[in-house]
């Protein structure tokens, strides 16, 4: 940080939380339609390329016989996900893009989540010494980001309901499903079905914001106390420290797992008829 005395908790909570983006000012997690937050852009895209190359190296290097450690570990997940999309999406053509699309939110969110594993000052260290002051890491501790995503997810579902259904199927089905295919029901089905679209994509990216920026908060926390110059400080640093990041790669499997399943859900939702 970027002052001229030790920050006290809340300063340095509030460094912590800022992004860097293209306003040329300080700004905290909001949402912002003239603002790119430059941090979350950064590493969504970095971590995506990071994930992609594994898998491609995965694929390039599969062999017919006793796999490796790191290619079983990918065979077992590309067969969890194929399994969770035919258990979903039904249509085994619609699973050729499908079923690849949600592995790769799953990669992708998961080695996103998994920044939040890295010292909470490393990062931000290191960008001050390039005169980086602001930096935030976890790209779906973004509200930014996380709904962003969601919004991908919304886009995948709007596509799956024209092409299944057909332009006029599924404006017929705006107006008609759920209460039924009356005149004056129209309206309430059309206002009710814009209501589900827009709360599952608000749910959708909001649940991955907000545990993951709780837990980026507890990791903070839990830096504050290592902060104190106290044997007792440290030693309780080190030990909530281990046991938060132990606990956390859970949160973090889970958090990705979600997401896709989710996505799998919505997008299996869209090739169905009300």
């Amino acid at each position: 940080m970027a002052t001229g005395h030790a920050p006290t908790a809340s300063e340095y909570i509030v460094h912590h939380l800022t992004q860097l983006n293209t306003s040329g000012h300080a700004q905290e997690n909001v949402i912002d339609w003239s603002i790119i937050n430059i941090d979350t852009l950064f590493y969504s895209v970095l971590i995506g390329a990071l994930g992609l190359y594994f898998l491609w190296r995965a694929a390039s290097k599969a062999t017919s016989g006793v796999p490796g450690r790191f290619q079983a570990a990918v065979e077992l997940l590309v067969e969890m996900v194929a399994d969770q999309a035919k258990g979903i999406v039904h249509s085994a053509e619609s699973r050729k893009f499908v079923a690849p699309l949600a592995l790769t939110v799953f990669v992708w969110i998961f080695l996103m989540n998994a920044m939040d594993l890295l010292p909470v000052d490393l990062l931000p260290r290191i960008g001050e010494m390039f005169g980086i002051h602001y930096m935030r890491v976890v790209a779906t501790a973004d509200l930014n980001g996380s709904l962003g995503m969601a919004i991908g997810v919304l886009l995948v579902c709007l596509y799956y309901n024209v092409k299944i259904k057909g332009a006029s199927g599924w404006i017929h089905e705006l107006f008609t499903a759920p209460f039924g295919s009356h005149p004056l029901l129209y309206p309430v089905n059309f206002l009710m079905q814009m209501i589900e679209f827009l709360a599952k994509t608000v749910s959708h990216g909001m649940r991955l914001f907000g545990n993951m920026y709780a837990g980026e908060l507890v990791f903070m926390l839990i830096a504050l106390l290592g902060g104190t110059a106290t044997v007792f400080g440290f030693v309780g640093h080190v030990i909530a420290g281990s046991i938060w990041a132990i606990f956390h790669i859970l949160i973090i499997t889970l958090q990705a797992f979600i997401f896709m399943m989710l996505a799998l859900v919505y997008i299996g939702q869209a090739h169905e008829s009300h």
